[in-house]
């Protein structure tokens, strides 16, 4: 089966077909770091992993660059209200964002471009716009022209005349149609600024994107993922300036991931509206947050609750719990004498096949990983079943069990399950680490948690990873 991939442009599926064959560039949008993230940001990040593993595990060479927007009138409103410079607030926050990256098995992006790091590219992409007749200067200010741009409206589906009546011009605006969006705000007393054609100021949020996207990855893209409420009008605009500047498609492929909501409101930082990923964090594991987001597809919207965690949690526990076995038995099998192969085992190996052939095939349809997830579980009740039988049961061969272990490993590489790979048996947990485990445990009960967060940096130090969950604190080497 082709990969088929939505694109919210041509609102269908698409065979999948790069720009160069064999490499795939992918640019997502970021976090605009003015606060710690939250779960509905790393819906978004998550998928995009995921797309990027099962990607690399067809063979494409990926290039994946997620940017962060790092000046922008919220951060620097934080920042005037702590007293501090708005790089205090955007380290500050990135550094979050890292941190729990991290804890959800997120891949390192090839980039991190930051607004501010590139200005130059910024100001060449507006400049070339404003040759061009496309953008303008309005007294230190330059808008782009939408009317001047015929397309303009095609990924949201709206058209010119609709956003018309709920456009106005702003106090203090100079455009000259209300439709018209910032590409550099002049520069107000107090303020950062960098030097521009158009005197002193910083880049509007729109034109950060496409300077930075086609800096790293071209004037055409492979993939652009971002949550769908950034179709309007962030990547309508990305769409106008970038092929207003270079007469190009720019991207292939626009894949955007559903919402997280919160008693049926989209989770927002200007609303105050969300939970913040350290909050549940300390409730659950990365790892079962991970899974939990994986879920659902990745397009469609989903409500947040705890209890959706709970029993995602108990999934991943079923699937961890098949890894271990899977692991014990290749260990006592490796001692023991030969078998004679069975039919049983031969039909093991064919529904092997089969389960692994219909996870790839889930993945290729979509990125569809709750479909993929399910046929993951086919194998883990096969591997139950076994367990029940008993060590001389008529599948207890190395073989059967080096094939479980390798259609495990296809799952985990594709999702990103287990931070440390797939769960061994037999971990042997030194006495110092185990103390720290237990001291953590006792902070935790007692709500002390930054003394806890302490002492898992301290496990971390000495090499292992503590998870929490139901049954206990559970120890494992790290990475």
């Amino acid at each position: 089966m082709a990969l088929k991939v939505y694109d919210t442009l041509r609102a269908r599926k698409e065979e999948f077909e790069p720009v160069s064959p064999g490499k795939v560039g992918i640019y997502f949008c970021g976090m605009t770091v003015q606060d710690r993230p939250h779960i509905g940001h790393m819906l978004a990040f998550v998928a995009g992993d995921m797309i990027r593993r099962h990607l690399r595990f067809k063979g494409y060479e990926v290039t994946y660059v997620q940017n962060f927007t790092d000046i922008d009138d919220k951060i620097i409103a934080k920042a005037n209200e702590e007293g501090v410079d708005y790089r205090v607030i955007a380290e500050r926050n990135m550094k979050e964002y890292f941190r729990y990256a991290e804890e959800l098995n997120i891949l390192k992006a090839d980039v991190y471009p930051l607004a501010t790091q590139h200005i130059a590219e910024i100001v060449s992409l507006i400049g070339a716009l404003v040759e061009k007749g496309f953008a303008y200067d309005a007294g230190g200010d330059v808008y782009f022209r939408v009317r001047a741009f015929p397309q303009y409206g095609r990924l949201s589906k709206r058209n010119v005349d609709e956003l018309q009546s709920g456009a106005r011009i702003e106090v203090g605006e100079r455009k000259e149609d209300p439709l018209d969006f910032t590409l550099w705000k002049g520069a107000k007393e107090g303020e950062p600024a960098w030097a521009s054609p158009w005197g002193p100021g910083r880049p509007g949020w729109h034109i950060e994107c496409s300077a930075m996207s086609m800096k790293y990855l071209g004037t055409t893209i492979d993939m652009h993922g971002g949550g769908q409420d950034l179709i309007f009008p962030h990547h309508e605009n990305e769409i106008a300036q970038s092929e207003a500047a270079t007469g190009k498609p720019y991207i292939r492929y626009w894949m955007h991931n559903g919402l997280l909501n919160l008693r049926g409101e989209k989770m927002s930082k200007s609303t105050g509206h969300f939970f913040a990923i350290e909050d549940i964090n300390r409730e659950f594991t990365g790892e079962v947050i991970r899974f939990y987001l994986l879920s659902t597809h990745f397009r469609s919207g989903t409500e947040f609750s705890r209890e959706r965690l709970k029993e995602a949690e108990a999934g991943l526990e079923r699937i961890r719990n098949a890894c271990v076995y899977v692991d014990e038995r290749l260990t006592a099998l490796g001692a023991a004498s030969p078998r004679p192969k069975t039919d049983e085992a031969g039909k093991l190996a064919g529904l092997i096949e089969d389960v692994k052939r219909d996870f790839v095939e889930a993945m290729d349809d979509d990125f569809n990983s709750a479909e993929a997830i399910g046929h993951v579980f086919r194998l883990v009740r096969e591997i139950n079943r076994i367990r029940a039988e008993g060590d001389e049961g008529p599948a207890q061969l190395a073989e059967t069990f080096e094939r479980l272990r390798e259609a495990l490993g296809i799952f985990d590489s594709v999702l990103g399950l287990f931070r440390g790979g797939l769960p061994k048996a037999g971990l042997e947990i030194p006495t110092e680490v185990a103390g720290l485990v237990a001291d953590r445990e006792r902070a935790r009960k007692e709500k002390r948690w930054a003394d806890a967060d302490t002492l898992r940096k301290k496990i971390a130090a000495l090499g292992f990873v503590v998870e929490d969950r139901p049954a206990g604190p559970f120890v494992k080497p790290a990475k």
